[in-house]
C-alpha cells in the first residue's frame, strides 16, 4: 500500500503540509498519489537515527550483515505485481524492463551479500613486529577498511530500481556497514515508497538497528541540499546529471567537515569504427547500433552519443545503413514530460549547428512523451572547432563524425571530455595500426569495449562503470559491481594493538578464515 509518507528510520511519517504528485508519462496524466514532503525536521530524525545506527551496525559480522541483504531482496521479490505495475506507471517503461530491473537489483544485494560471506574485501594486512630489527625495532602494524559513516543516496530517474532506492548505492553502501538515507527521486517516489517499505521489513526482521535506512520525498532540491548539509552524513551517492552532481559535490566541499561526493553523471560514449569493421559486418553494426542509440527511450548513461570514422566509400554506406535502420524503430516513451521536453530542446540545438547533416529523424506523429529518434553527421573539422557538439543529449540521439585520417581521428578524441565508455569496432590484426587511437580512447573512458555496445553493463567485480571527469566525480571508484563498496570505506592502521581488542579481521588466529597480506604475502594462514 503506497501511503505517500517518509520512512524515518521504521517509522511512516508525514508531518509537513507541502505534498506533490508522480506522472504517467506513458497516458501523458498525473498519478493519484500524494507525496508529503519531508520537512527539515523529518531530515534531522533521520540523520540522528542514522548516526545512532551506525554505532551498532558497523560492529556487525558480514555474514550479519549478508543476511539483511538477502533479505531485501527476498522482500522486494514478495511484493509481486503491485511493484511492477507502480514502476510501469511511474516510468513509462515495459514490464520486462521491469521485471529485469527488479531481477537485477535483487542480483546486486546478493553479490555484495556473497562479498561479505567470504569477506576478504576489508583488504587486511598484517605487517608483525620484529623487535630485534636494527638498527631500529619495527613495530606491529596491522590495516583494514571501515566503514566512514551514514550515507545520503540519491535516486536516478533511468533506473527506478537498480540505481534508486535499493540499488548499487544502497546495496554497496549497506554492505559496507553505513547506514543509508535515500532522497527518492520524484519521478517514481510511490515505486521508492514500496522498495523501501522491502527493506524496513528486511531491517526488522534480520534484527537491524532503527535507522539503518531512512527513506525522504521531495519534488525539488532543499531537502536534498539540506541532508548532504547535515553533520552526520558522511558521504554521497548520486546517478544523473553533470549539473546536479556537480552541485552536490561543490555543496558538500563548502561543509566544515566535506565529505566525498561520488557522482555518475554525463557521457556520450564514442564509439570508433575502423574500416575493417565495415567490409563484410556493416550492416550487421548499422543494425545492432540503431538498436543501441533507441534502447529504451536512449536513456540509458551508456547510450552511444558519438560514432567516430574514417571518411571513405564504406563509412559513407555504414552511415545510409544506420539511417535506415533506426528509421524503421518505432519512437518509445520517455520517463517523463520534462526529460522529453530537454531531449527536444537539446536534439533541436544541436541540429542548428553550422556544418551538420541529417542522417536519419522519425518525422511521423507519436504520442506525448515519445522519443522521435536522430542522427547527425558532420565532418571532423567542423566538430573540432564546435564544443557544443560534445555535449550529451539524453535520448535515442548519435552524432556521426567523419574524419578525414587517423590524425584527425585522434585529433577528436583528444578533445573528447571524460566517457563512462569507450568501444572499438574492428578486426584485431587491425588493431596494431591504430595504436594511438587505442590509446588515446583508453586516456578517456572507464571501459574499453571491443566489437560491442556500450549499452548493457554487467553486474559483476570486473565491472568499471566510472569514468575520467565529467563522466564521475573521482574515476578510480565504480557504482556498478562489488568494488563499489570502496566507496563508502577508509582505511584504519592499528599499531601495537592489544591482541583481544583487535577487529577479528586482524586477529593472529583469522577467525574468518580471510585472505590476508601477512607480511608481504596473500595467505589465510595463522600468525605465528
Amino acid at each position: 500500500m503506497i501511503t505517500g509518507k517518509n520512512y524515518i528510520g521504521n517509522d511512516l511519517t508525514a508531518t509537513g503540509d507541502s505534498t506533490y504528485a508522480t506522472f504517467n508519462p506513458k497516458e501523458n496524466t498525473q498519478t493519484d498519489w500524494k507525496l508529503f514532503e519531508a520537512t527539515e525536521d523529518e531530515i534531522n530524525k533521520a540523520a540522528q537515527k542514522a548516526k545512532d545506527a551506525f554505532a551498532g551496525y558497523k560492529d556487525l559480522s558480514g555474514a550479519k550483515k549478508a543476511e539483511f541483504l538477502i533479505a531485501i531482496a527476498e522482500e522486494i521479490e514478495a511484493l509481486g505485481d503491485e511493484l511492477i505495475e507502480t514502476y510501469m506507471i511511474e516510468s513509462g517503461l515495459p514490464e520486462g524492463r521491469a521485471r529485469g530491473e527488479r531481477g537485477r537489483t535483487m542480483s546486486q544485494l546478493k553479490s555484495f551479500a556473497t562479498l561479505l560471506q567470504e569477506g576478504s574485501w576489508v583488504e587486511a594486512t598484517i605487517d608483525t613486529a620484529q623487535p630485534d630489527r636494527e638498527p631500529l625495532p619495527k613495530v606491529d602494524i596491522r590495516k583494514m577498511l571501515v566503514p566512514i559513516g551514514p550515507i545520503a543516496v540519491f535516486g536516478s530517474s533511468n533506473f527506478p530500481f537498480a540505481f534508486s532506492t535499493a540499488g548499487g548505492d544502497t546495496a554497496s553502501a549497506l554492505a559496507a556497514g553505513c547506514p543509508v538515507i535515500v532522497k527518492s527521486h520524484p519521478m517514481h517516489a510511490a515505486t521508492g515508497e514500496l522498495v523501501s517499505s522491502a527493506v524496513i521489513k528486511a531491517a526488522k526482521r534480520t534484527g537491524m538497528p532503527d535507522g539503518v535506512f531512512s527513506n525522504l520525498n521531495s519534488s525539488g532540491i532543499e531537502v536534498g541540499k539540506k541532508l548532504v548539509l547535515h553533520p552526520s552524513i558522511k558521504g554521497v551517492g548520486f546517478t544523473g546529471s553533470i549539473k546536479g552532481g556537480m552541485a552536490l559535490y561543490r555543496l558538500a566541499n563548502e561543509r566544515e567537515e566535506p565529505i566525498p561526493v561520488f557522482a555518475e553523471m554525463g557521457s556520450i560514449n564514442p564509439v570508433v569504427v575502423f574500416p575493417s569493421a565495415l567490409e563484410d559486418k556493416e550492416a550487421n553494426w548499422a543494425q545492432k547500433y540503431a538498436g543501441s542509440i533507441t534502447l529504451g527511450a536512449g536513456q540509458f548513461c551508456t547510450n552511444p552519443g558519438l560514432i567516430l570514422g574514417i571518411e571513405g566509400e564504406t563509412m559513407n554506406s555504414f552511415i545510409k545503413k544506420l539511417g535506415e535502420e533506426i528509421s524503421q524503430l518505432d519512437p518509445t516513451c520517455m520517463l517523463h514530460p520534462n526529460i522529453h521536453k530537454n531531449f527536444e530542446s537539446g536534439k533541436q540545438e544541436l541540429s542548428n549547428q553550422g556544418g551538420v547533416d541529417v542522417v536519419a529523424e522519425y518525422t511521423a506523429d507519436a504520442s506525448p512523451n515519445f522519443a522521435k529518434q536522430k542522427v547527425l553527421s558532420i565532418a571532423g573539422a567542423e566538430f573540432l572547432k564546435n564544443p557544443k557538439l560534445h555535449e550529451e543529449v539524453f535520448g535515442p540521439f548519435s552524432i556521426v563524425v567523419r574524419c578525414t585520417d587517423a590524425n584527425e581521428l585522434n585529433a577528436v578524441i583528444g578533445r573528447l571530455e571524460g566517457q563512462l565508455t569507450g568501444t572499438l569496432l574492428g578486426d584485431e590484426s587491425e588493431m596494431s595500426t591504430y595504436t594511438d587511437t587505442i590509446d588515446a580512447l583508453q586516456s578517456k573512458v572507464g571501459r574499453i569495449i571491443f566489437n560491442g555496445v556500450p549499452t548493457g553493463v554487467e553486474v559483476c567485480p570486473s565491472m568499471q562503470h566510472g569514468g575520467p571527469f565529467p563522466a564521475s566525480s573521482d574515476s578510480r571508484f565504480t557504482s556498478v559491481g562489488t568494488s563499489a563498496i570502496k566507496r563508502w570505506v577508509r582505511p584504519v592502521s592499528f599499531q601495537n594493538w592489544p591482541h583481544d581488542l583487535l577487529p577479528d579481521a586482524l586477529k593472529n588466529n583469522n577467525p574468518l578464515n580471510l585472505m590476508r597480506l601477512l607480511n608481504g604475502e596473500h595467505t589465510n594462514t595463522k600468525v605465528s
